[in-house]
């Protein structure tokens, strides 16, 4: 066991990438401790592949890289204006906004970081925000593209666990929405503090209607996504190529053509960042199955019942590692890595998987933006030009409020499962 989570670690720290070293770790440990099980490992590899619902993957992928080259930002962004721009703060409310209903549309958080990051960043500096508050409320208001549904990662664990995609989706509403509204809370009394501007934004009947003609396409897409696989439509997988579709009409409607000649781009990225995840998932699979051999989940299930703790500390104890681990993890490895480990002790406890698979996505949105790995922070440093420390932390204050909602999470279970509650029930 020692030799198996060492060499890991070892593999980590010296640069190699996860995947990789999820398979080296886990090669090292059968050829030092069970040479003769060496020839069922492209056996195991290959069944991380061969797995229908990771056909649901790429196509969100693409989905989103189709919603976001298809000229739905600025839209978005003037829509969000409507709305809050006339307040104290303005732009860093479009921010947060913005981010709530691009979440729902890309399922991406660093998407999102990119997209509306590259647009209301340079403005927000020129209209006299410092960059850091800037960059910090887009990248902390882009994790709620992991939990508001559709979310890349909550299908991720859903196939991992074996669990509905769509209660998963469901799940993840009340708390994206908490989440966004904390921040909105957050960044008005920080513009109302620092005397931030206000935006002249016209606010009547005639400009509403407009905005909602412009804007009405695009937002049904998530109620469409999430009402398809909740309703029993459509698997997730064909929910996933409807989407495809759908964002490409729509993309063809607002830009033309155009959208056509960047398809193949589209398609090359989507293959590509999937064959990543693929890549990790496949070694994981190998990486969970000497796991199993060493009976590592029954261990911690045990040790989680002889602590005589109920389900509210064990959700809290696990919240915290998810923190940690977030930290020196990307999402998806660390997705791959914590839930067979963790998801047995939670639900020996009497812990709902669904319940737990939100906590965990909750939790990894923060990592998402906090150092030396998270990647919206790298996003974010790419289109800024700023330190990653110096983006965390203008981002720290509204990443309290992702924090907040996290345990209220593991304390008030039915925040992630009532409306899960009352259509699978």
């Amino acid at each position: 066991m020692f030799l198996l989570l060492g060499t890991l670690a070892l593999f980590v720290i010296i640069g190699v990438p996860i995947s990789f070293s999820l398979g080296l770790s886990a090669f090292i440990y059968f050829l030092v401790e069970q040479p003769m099980l060496l020839g069922v490992l492209p056996t195991r590899v290959f069944s991380g592949f061969d797995q229908y619902a990771l056909i649901a993957l790429p196509l969100f992928i693409l989905m989103g890289f189709v919603m976001n080259s298809g000229g739905i930002t600025a839209r978005l962004l003037d829509l969000s204006m409507f709305f809050v721009g006339r307040l104290k703060g303005g732009l860093g409310l479009v921010n947060v906004v913005a981010s709530m209903i691009f979440g729902g549309i890309s399922g991406s958080s660093s998407s999102d970081t990119a997209s509306i990051g590259s647009v209301l960043i340079p403005e927000m500096e020129k209209r006299g925000y410092p960059k850091s508050f800037a960059a910090g409320i887009t990248v902390a208001s882009s994790t709620m593209g992991m939990i508001i549904p559709p979310s890349v990662p909550m299908v991720v664990y859903a196939i991992i666990a074996q669990e509905s995609v769509g209660q998963l989706f469901l799940g993840g509403i009340i708390p994206g929405i908490m989440v966004g509204l904390s921040q909105l809370v957050i960044v008005w009394y920080i513009a109302q503090r620092r005397n931030y501007p206000t935006e002249e934004v016209p606010f009547t009947l005639k400009e509403a209607k407009r905005q909602a003609r412009r804007s009405a396409a695009v937002l049904v897409m998530p109620f469409l996504i999430v009402g398809a696989v909740v309703g029993g439509v459509a698997t997730p997988t064909e929910t996933a190529a409807l989407a495809v579709f759908y964002g490409l009409a729509i993309s063809l409607f607002i830009v033309g053509l155009a959208t056509l000649k960047e398809m193949p781009r589209l398609l090359r990225n989507a293959i590509v960042t999937s064959a990543k995840i693929m890549t990790i998932i496949a070694f994981s699979k190998l990486y969970i199955w000497v796991l199993s051999l060493e009976r590592v989940p029954d261990a911690m299930a045990a040790l989680v019942v002889s602590m005589n703790l109920g389900p509210t500390e064990i959700m809290l104890v696990i919240a915290l590692l998810i923190l940690i681990a977030g930290t020196v993890i990307d999402v998806g490895p660390a997705i791959l890595l914590l839930t067979p480990v963790l998801l047995p002790a939670a639900t020996s406890v009497g812990v709902s998987p669904i319940h737990f698979g939100v906590v965990l996505i909750s939790g990894l949105a923060v990592g998402a933006c906090t150092p030396p790995v998270g990647n919206c922070l790298n996003v974010c440093a790419a289109i800024s030009k700023m330190g990653i420390g110096s983006i965390f932390l203008g981002a720290a204050p509204f990443l309290m409020a992702n924090v907040l909602v996290l345990f209220l999470l593991c304390v008030f279970p039915q925040l992630a499962l009532w409306i899960p509650g009352l259509f699978f029930n």
